[in-house]
């Protein structure tokens, strides 16, 4: 491609009035999916404390995880 050859492309460009229903639309639909993504970190988060806190009953003796090694083996 070079300027003699673009200068020939035709665009079609939205009125600006559906331009800005458009930028109101993404900037919705990106603000729900920040904050799925955002719910979605906290969980991760939640769950890798979780993790952690089970870890050390276990190491810790205060959860009783013998039974459970044989279960997952079978």
């Amino acid at each position: 491609m070079n300027q003699e050859k673009t200068k020939d492309i035709c665009l079609s460009v939205p009125p600006v009035e559906e331009q800005l229903e458009i930028v109101s639309f993404l900037t919705r639909e990106t603000a729900k999916i920040d904050a799925l993504i955002t719910e979605q970190e906290r969980f991760i988060d939640l769950l890798k404390e979780r993790r952690s806190t089970l870890i050390s009953a276990a190491v810790t003796g205060k959860i009783d995880v013998r039974g459970l090694a044989a279960e997952t083996a079978v």
